[in-house]
């Protein structure tokens, strides 16, 4: 794509060139004495770290900062970033970039000692256009093959101003902007709605499972607020138990009696019959760690028939959930895909009666409780020993089942989110190299947008 024949009123240009000629436009962060942690604050001026860049479809990630006071943002005022200024990762995982959206929650922010600042001349190059140039996976390999560090990859200033970028005329380039952020607007209310799907499934697991708020109301002489016939269902005392007071009625058991715990292995990585040609998902803590949503739709690599013979656990059923046992402990997600695991898992198959959304809850609430079984000189890591024996209290059937009828259909919104979600950014990767260099013509891309959306 990079160097390739561009449209008649196309040209090439830098990045350097396209910058705002007013001065400073493209910078480097501080110098790690200037913006080290004795430094930062509860509050003020936000830092840009690299965590809050990064190579998907979202632009820039508003939240997770460390802070400066007012005075000290001024004195580094030569590394702010404002709206629609590029931000780029100059040190470790090159190839990230931001865009400050217009939207961002503050009105300035400050550059960490790991990025880089370019503001281009908006009468050349729109700043959406320029994020969307810059992110393509053509041009953030182009970035990485330009590391100039030998221990830890870096770019400097030098190598910025020199990356290349096609300029259409601009009112092509706002249109271009406009066909990829549609798809990407979508993708991100898909990810917000989840969010909050999500969030309304562990809110009730905690008020029922946890807080027993219906209980308490009972025992209170209130109204639980529920339909008389889920109000029934719930007791109106307490009883002792090893783990404290639980509705009457409610049995104490352990992970294991609930559901069958197994963990998984590796195939020789030497041996090629074990994954050339593989069509069996084959999960690692990594495929968990780059899920917006606990949902397990594929993995990054695939093993054989014979690779699978080599793993005890085998392939574990659609609605299996997936814990990280391990580096670091507490990724969650439910298998939608037969799949296969790594040693770094303990795989949890809900027993007849029990919810898997059940399970998925009780895993992200006890988190505290199970790093506390864990242990490990190098890193932690909780084994199935440990994890089988952990307690917990467990409703009777009926309850287990209407809880499962009512977070059921927010989780298979989920799901269809997230495949809907797939799809989009599989177009947005398709369509926009075509875009961005000229080969898709705004009318014809436009075309397809409408049929999706």
């Amino acid at each position: 794509m990079v160097g390739e024949a561009l449209p008649q009123d196309w040209n090439w240009s830098t990045l350097g060139e396209v910058a705002d000629p007013r001065g400073r436009a493209i910078v480097s962060g501080p110098f790690g004495s200037n913006i080290g942690t004795k430094f930062f604050v509860d509050s003020g001026v936000p830092v840009i770290r690299g965590n809050n860049l990064t190579t998907d479809v979202r632009r820039f990630i508003d939240d997770g900062f460390v802070f400066v006071t007012e005075t000290k943002a001024d004195e580094l005022g030569n590394c702010e970033a404002v709206a629609d200024d590029l931000v780029f990762t100059a040190a470790g995982s090159l190839g990230q970039v931001g865009l400050i959206p217009k939207s961002a929650t503050y009105n300035r922010y400050i550059i960490s000692n790991k990025q880089l600042r370019a503001r281009v001349d908006k009468s050349i190059v729109d700043p959406l256009f320029a994020f969307y140039w810059f992110s393509s996976k053509e041009m953030v390999a182009y970035v990485q093959q330009r590391n100039t560090g030998s221990s830890v990859p870096l770019i400097n200033l030098g190598v910025l101003r020199s990356l290349p970028i096609p300029v259409p005329p601009l009112v092509e380039q706002s249109a271009i902007a406009r066909i990829l952020s549609a798809l990407d607007e979508k993708i991100e209310l898909n990810r917000q709605m989840n969010k909050t799907l999500e969030t309304i499934s562990l809110a009730l697991f905690k008020s029922w499972f946890v807080d027993f708020d219906p209980v308490r109301s009972k025992t209170e002489g209130c109204d639980p607020d529920l339909p008389k016939a889920i109000a029934s269902l719930f007791p109106d005392a307490f009883q002792e138990s090893e783990l404290g007071d639980i509705p009457k009625g409610w049995r104490t058991t352990t992970v294991s009696d609930i559901a069958t715990v197994s963990g998984g292995s590796t195939p020789s990585t030497k041996e090629p019959a074990f994954w050339d040609g593989g069509t069996h998902y084959w999960a690692t803590p990594k495929d968990l760690s780059k899920l917006s949503t606990p949902v397990l739709l594929d993995t990054e690599r695939q093993v054989t028939d014979e690779g699978l013979s080599q793993i005890t656990s085998g392939l574990l059923p659609i609605g299996t959930v997936l814990l990280s046992s391990r580096a670091p402990i507490g990724y969650l997600a439910i298998a939608e895909v037969p799949v296969a695991i790594n040693q770094g898992f303990i795989a949890m198959q809900p027993v007849a009666g029990i919810s898997s959304l059940f399970l998925l809850r009780w895993a992200e609430w006890a988190h505290e409780q199970i790093v506390s079984r864990a242990n490990g000189s190098t890193f932690l890591e909780i084994s199935k020993s440990n994890f089988r024996p952990i307690p917990l209290a467990v409703p009777p059937d009926a309850l287990m089942n209407v809880f499962d009828r009512m977070v059921r259909p927010l989780y298979a919104k989920v799901v269809n989110n997230e495949l809907s979600s797939r799809t989009l950014a599989q177009l947005r990767n398709e369509l926009l190299p075509r875009l961005i260099s000229g080969r898709l013509r705004i009318k014809a891309a436009e075309g397809i947008i409408g049929r999706l959306l």
